[in-house]
């Protein structure tokens, strides 16, 4: 709207509009007049050069300049302009009332950028697992570890809780820090505090139903059951996740503010960061709280009923403070069952972990276990915000089912495709190999681990981690236009579902690779010893 000698110069775009709320999408009501709607096709650009040729009935009406992208098709340069023009206006407006202007559009990623952003967190978040891995090879011989071998199956589903709630936090918080909604300091603080009760609601219910899994896999199948070292799983397991949220949680949202004060994407950095110390913190907090409580067996009998009561008898308090702030409200009620999928899923690669370390001939597993799923848990992470984070700034709500997001992409457009979202995916997939060797290497030279790194170990290696990212990837590519299409926010559900399949997978074809290895003879279990 500019203003001239007496007129006022006037451009409607009477599009369909729509406001994102907590996740689900609703219709602006631009007509302040009860009538039929019409169908897009119908509605025309309209100029007014001053507001004597208006009518009696669109003076009634209010101005508002709307981009519906969906309706967008004819190239990339119409939405651009469009964009470019949108942004104007509202600044334009904003400025006139007083308010400061929507964030713009940030520019294309090439593929160069986007491995410079990537890289430096990945291999920080790949050291990260490397630290667990070599914590999680000597706590193994722990005497905890020895006499409640049902320890190991906690250490998946627990380890998984930095994809179940720490990279879905950071997923949520960058989408939103991305479009906007934590530019007021008002609306930031509201979404840090909501998002943090959240995380330890989650957490508190997510390491109980961990114990109890714990128990049905590893005690329910022999007929075995020992009352206080299920109570030693509920307490170390509650306990361990409470406190490894809190600490990653508060951690994620220093990075992404941070992030977005320095003009970085967050959807690049927060998620692997939040990969590099959730491993090492949350393993480190179970080895040592499952081993002060198991000392306590042995004195008094009421301690580890005594943790578990007391955070669970918090809950109610995060419930309380997280139903306060409708940016969390919806995922409060909605959020839990990717959340418990995922840790039961993980948990069937922790009965995995228990069945092998436990066997001597097997014990190389455990250094390289927190590794091949960290790395793949990182990478798929990255990929699943970056697209949601596209789906959200680029596309509009799906207000009716989308047939053509239920079908499975093919496979050449996720990684050959010429999309930013298939750029990515390359880039991510090329950083497996040789972030893995540096890995190796890591580990080979501070001699930990039971296992030689010899040319075979290495081959099988890395084919079960390009094998683990090639399958989640286009997991990734999929589930999350699959949940957009239904209306579902993928930041919310995608990545729990994602990191648990990596933690199946790396593990499992970690265990493969280590029976084949041992069926032809490259063995050593005296490495590191």
């Amino acid at each position: 709207m500019s203003k001239g000698a007496g007129t006022v110069e006037t451009k409607k775009y009477a599009l369909p509009a729509f406001h994102y709320s907590n996740g689900s999408v609703h219709r602006v009501t631009v007509d302040s007049q009860a009538e039929p709607r019409e169908r897009v096709e119908d509605f025309e650009l309209t100029e007014t050069t001053s507001f004597s040729e208006q009518t009696e009935r669109e003076r009634g009406r209010s101005d508002l300049v709307v981009i519906d992208c969906r309706t967008i098709t004819k190239g990339q340069g119409e939405e651009d302009a469009l964009l470019e023009n949108a942004s104007q206006s509202s600044e334009t407006d904003d400025t006139s009332r007083g308010h400061s202007p929507e964030p713009a559009v940030p520019p294309k990623e090439t593929t160069f950028s986007i491995g410079l952003q990537v890289v430096f967190p990945f291999l920080l978040a790949g050291f990260g697992t490397v630290a667990a891995g070599m914590v999680l090879d000597i706590v193994q011989h722990w005497t905890v570890f020895k006499d409640v071998t049902e320890v190991f199956i906690l250490v998946p589903a627990l380890l998984g809780l930095k994809g179940n709630l720490e990279m879905t936090l950071a997923s949520r918080l960058s989408t939103a820090a991305n479009i906007g909604h934590m530019d007021s300091p008002g609306d930031m603080w509201k979404m840090v505090v909501g998002n943090l009760a959240l995380i330890q609601v989650q957490a508190t219910v997510v390491g109980f139903l961990a114990s109890m899994a714990a128990v049905v896999f590893g005690w329910v199948p022999e007929g075995h059951f020992d009352l206080s070292h299920a109570v030693l799983l509920c307490a170390s397991s509650v306990a361990t996740a409470f406190i490894a949220s809190l600490l990653l949680g508060l951690i994620m949202i220093g990075v992404i503010v941070g992030s977005r004060k320095v003009g970085i994407n967050p959807d690049n950095v927060a998620t692997p960061i939040a990969a590099s110390l959730g491993d090492l913190i949350t393993l480190a907090l179970l080895a040592g709280v499952s081993t002060g409580l198991y000392k306590e067996l042995e004195h008094s009998g009421y301690v580890n009923p005594l943790v578990c009561a007391f955070f669970m008898a918090l809950t109610p308090l995060w419930v309380f403070i997280a139903h306060r702030v409708p940016s969390t409200r919806e995922v409060l009620y909605s959020g839990w069952e990717p959340v418990i999928i995922a840790m039961g899923i993980s948990s069937i690669g922790g009965l995995i972990l228990d069945k092998t370390v436990s066997n001597p001939n097997f014990a190389g597993m455990a250094v390289f276990t927190p590794v091949i799923n960290g790395v793949g848990g990182n990478l798929v992470a990255v990929q699943a915000s970056r697209i949601s984070t596209y789906l959200h700034m680029n596309r509009g709500p799906t207000m009716e089912p989308d047939a053509s997001a239920h079908r499975c992409p093919n496979p050449c457009h996720t990684f050959f495709g010429s999309g930013v979202n298939s750029r990515s995916a390359r880039v991510l997939f090329l950083l497996v190999a040789p972030g893995h060797l540096v890995f190796l290497y890591t580990i080979s030279s501070m001699q930990a681990g039971h296992t030689t790194l010899t040319s075979i170990f290495i081959a099988f290696y890395m084919t079960a981690a390009l094998l683990q990212v090639l399958i989640l990837l286009y997991f990734a590519d999929w589930m999350v236009h699959w949940m957009w299409g239904r209306g579902m926010d993928p930041d919310n559900f995608s990545i729990p579902y994602l990191t648990a399949l990596g933690d199946l997978l790396g593990t499992g074809f970690l265990a493969l690779s280590f029976h084949i290895l041992w069926i032809i003879g490259d063995r050593d279990t005296d490495v590191g010893d």
